[in-house]
Parts: C-alpha cells; sequence; structure tokens
C-alpha cells in the first residue's frame, strides 16, 4: 500500500507524543464553583500516529479510577488546524472535537463541551512539548469565554521499556 501525499510540516505536530507514557493526573473533584478539592491518580497512556501522521490515536488507562479513553486526532491539512475527539469507556460516546494549533512550544484547542448537563467551552492546552515531559490541561468556561477554570492536569513521563 502506497502512503498518501502529505505536505504539511503540521503532520508532525504531535511526534512528540508518540509511544508509551506513565501520566501523572490532577482532577479538579467539583467544577465551576471555585473548589480546590483536587484527586491525584496515576495511570498509562499510549500514542501512534496513523495515515503518515493526518491522524493519531492515543489510549489512557487509569485502573486507580476505574476508567479508560481514547483521544482521536485528526488535522485538516486544508487550514492547518488539529481536532480532538474523546471517547471514555464510561458512556462510549465521542465528544464535540476542540479544534486548534500549534505555535511555539505548545497547542490550545478549543470547542463546546458539557459539564453535568451544563454547556462549557473546553479548552485543552498542551505545553513543555520539546521537553521530554509534555504537559496537558483542561480548562472549563461557563460563561462562553469571559474565563477559564482549570480542571485537569496530565503531567507525561516516559514509560520504562
Amino acid at each position: 500500500m502506497t502512503a498518501l501525499p502529505v505536505e504539511s510540516a503540521a503532520v508532525h505536530d504531535f511526534d512528540f507524543l508518540f509511544g508509551r507514557w506513565t501520566v501523572r493526573h490532577r482532577r479538579l473533584l467539583t467544577r465551576g464553583v471555585g473548589a480546590d478539592d483536587w484527586d491525584a491518580f496515576d495511570g498509562t497512556a499510549f500514542t501512534e500516529p496513523r495515515m503518515g501522521g493526518i491522524s493519531n490515536i492515543e489510549q489512557h488507562d487509569c485502573p486507580a479510577r476505574g476508567w479508560r479513553g481514547v483521544a482521536l486526532r485528526t488535522l485538516d491539512l486544508a487550514v492547518g488546524d488539529w481536532s480532538i475527539y474523546w471517547i471514555s469507556d464510561r458512556d462510549g460516546r465521542l465528544s464535540p472535537p476542540v479544534v486548534g494549533r500549534f505555535q511555539g512550544d505548545g497547542c490550545r484547542l478549543e470547542g463546546p463541551d458539557a459539564d453535568g448537563g451544563r454547556p462549557v467551552v473546553a479548552r485543552y492546552e498542551w505545553s513543555r512539548i520539546g521537553s521530554g515531559a509534555p504537559r496537558w490541561e483542561q480548562h472549563f468556561s461557563y460563561d462562553a469565554g469571559a474565563t477559564w477554570e482549570l480542571n485537569w492536569v496530565m503531567d507525561f513521563s516516559r514509560a520504562a521499556a
């Protein structure tokens, strides 16, 4: 099978994430009310490219909290934006995508979501991508982007071979 021709350098944006990781999670338990009740736990992740880099799959396993999830990332070659879709084994539903692009040593993506039935704007931010220890953060806005609340942080470190 011949690979599809891909001309955009953006196909390499997520190369930093390919492979196996241990992940330290910090998740805000009560969101949207100014709480400070963080839950910390460990998990694992595995990311691999598809279709010459214009998509990739990342699976997260969090046995300490009893869930697994998959991120599907796709690159729109016409405009250079990435879309990230999430599915969890808790409900099996594919979430609406967050959309954005890389600039410098990070990436910001935003899109509609829901938190406990409340509509929110979700923001995903990747940072430290060149460090070998990338960080992902999730923020929600309950007021259409006027203010943001950080509610999830994942710190990645390479898993032992």
